[in-house]
C-alpha cells in the first residue's frame, strides 16, 4: 500500500524545510562569530596603529590599566547585554554602582573588621533590590524599559545624593585585603580581571548551554512566539534586570577596591559606555542577537580607545565622539545585516 505525503505551499518537504531552517541557524551563527572576529581585527589595528606612533604604548602598565578599567564595564556589559537580549534596556546601572559602592565603603566605615565575601555580598544585595524595583516596573507595571529605568537612574541617584550629603569614602577606610582585590595579581594579571574573567566564562556558558539563558535569546527574537511556545516572558524579563541589577552592585563593589574613594558622583555617566560596548560588540538593540563574547570585545575596543587617545596626547573629548560614530556605524552594519539574510532566505524560498 502507497503512503502519500503532502507537500506544503511552498513547494518544500517538512525535511527540506528543516535543513533550511537549520541553514538559517547556521548562517546566522556564522555572521555573529564574523562580527566577533572583525572586533578582533579592530583591536589588533588599534594596538598596533597606536603602538607604532607611540612604542610606549606597548608597556606593562598601559595593559594593566586596561584590564582592571576594562573588568568593571565588561561586567556591566554582559548583564546590560542580557537586558537587551529581550529587546529591554537597564539605563541605572550607573546609579545603581553609585550607591553600592558607597553602602559598601559605609559598611566598612561602621564594621571595618567585615569580611571581604560580606561586602561583596552586600553589594549584590543592594543591586539586587535596585534590579527588582525595575523589574516591578516592566515586568509588572507595563512600563517601558527606557521610560521606567531612567527614571530609576535618577531616582537612584538623588537617594545616593540625599544619602551621602557632600561626604565620600576613602581609601584609609578601606581594609587591606579588600584593596587588594584590585592591587593584588596572581601570574602578573591582575586579581580584578580574573574575577571578571570567571564571572563573563560562566555568563557566557549559561546563555548558550542552559534553558533559561536560551529563553533570553527566544524572548527578544519574538515575544509572542516565546509566549505561545510556553516561556513565562514576564518571569523571564524580572530574571533579566534582576540578573542585571546584581552584576551592577557587585560591580559597584568592585569599583570601590579599584579607586577606593567613592562620593556620590560615583560611575556617573558609564551607562552610555556600558550601552556603547554592547552595541558594538555586535549586541543588536533589537534583540535576540549578542554573545557575552562579543559585548567584552565592545568593551575592550572601548577601553583600548580611550587609553591610546591619552598615550597619543589627544582631547578625551574625542573619545565620546569616537563611542557615537562607533554605535551609528554598528547599528547600520546591524540593519544592513538583516535585510541581506532576509533578502537571501526569501530568494531561497522562491527558488525551493
Amino acid at each position: 500500500m502507497m503512503r502519500h505525503t503532502t507537500t506544503p505551499p511552498n513547494g518544500l518537504h517538512p525535511v527540506h524545510a528543516t535543513r533550511r531552517l537549520r541553514g538559517a541557524g547556521g548562517l546566522a551563527a556564522a555572521l555573529a562569530k564574523s562580527r566577533e572576529t572583525t572586533l578582533f581585527v579592530v583591536l589588533l589595528l588599534i594596538v598596533g596603529g597606536t603602538a607604532l606612533a607611540r612604542p610606549q604604548f606597548l608597556n606593562l602598565q598601559n595593559l594593566r590599566d586596561v584590564l582592571l578599567n576594562v573588568s568593571i564595564v565588561s561586567l556591566l556589559t554582559a548583564g546590560m547585554t542580557i537586558v537587551i537580549l529581550m529587546r529591554h534596556i537597564d539605563l541605572s546601572v550607573g546609579s545603581t554602582v553609585g550607591v553600592s559602592a558607597y553602602a559598601v565603603g559605609s559598611l566598612y566605615v561602621a564594621f571595618p573588621q567585615m569580611p571581604v565575601v560580606v561586602a561583596l555580598a552586600a553589594g549584590v544585595a543592594i543591586g539586587v533590590a535596585a534590579g527588582a524595583i525595575n523589574a516591578l516596573l516592566v515586568a509588572l507595571g507595563r512600563v517601558p524599559s527606557l521610560v521606567a529605568t531612567l527614571s530609576t537612574l535618577y531616582i537612584f541617584r538623588g537617594a545616593d545624593y540625599a544619602w551621602v550629603h557632600g561626604g565620600q569614602i576613602n581609601a584609609t577606610s578601606l581594609p587591606d585585603a579588600f584593596s587588594r582585590l584590585a592591587t593584588g595579581a596572581l601570574s602578573g594579571i591582575p586579581t580584578l580581571a580574573l574575577i571578571a574573567v570567571v564571572l563573563l566564562v560562566g555568563l557566557s556558558a549559561y546563555l548558550k548551554r542552559f534553558r533559561g539563558g536560551r529563553e533570553f535569546y527566544a524572548i527578544g527574537s519574538n515575544p509572542e512566539a516565546a509566549r505561545l511556545a510556553g516561556i513565562r516572558v514576564e518571569r523571564r524579563v524580572s530574571a533579566g534586570f534582576l540578573i542585571s541589577g546584581a552584576i551592577a552592585g557587585f560591580a559597584g563593589a568592585l569599583w570601590l577596591a579599584r579607586f577606593g574613594t567613592v562620593d556620590a558622583s560615583t560611575a556617573k555617566g558609564i551607562e552610555l559606555q556600558v550601552v556603547a560596548a554592547a552595541v558594538v560588540g555586535s549586541v543588536a538593540i533589537t534583540g535576540g542577537v549578542g554573545t557575552i563574547l562579543g559585548a567584552t570585545l565592545g568593551a575592550l575596543v572601548l577601553g583600548v580607545i580611550s587609553i591610546a587617545l591619552v598615550v597619543l596626547h589627544v582631547s578625551p573629548f574625542w573619545e565620546q565622539a569616537i563611542e557615537g560614530a562607533l554605535i551609528v556605524a554598528a547599528i547600520a552594519a546591524d540593519t544592513l545585516l538583516a535585510r541581506s539574510v532576509a533578502k537571501r532566505m526569501t530568494r531561497k524560498r522562491d527558488h525551493g
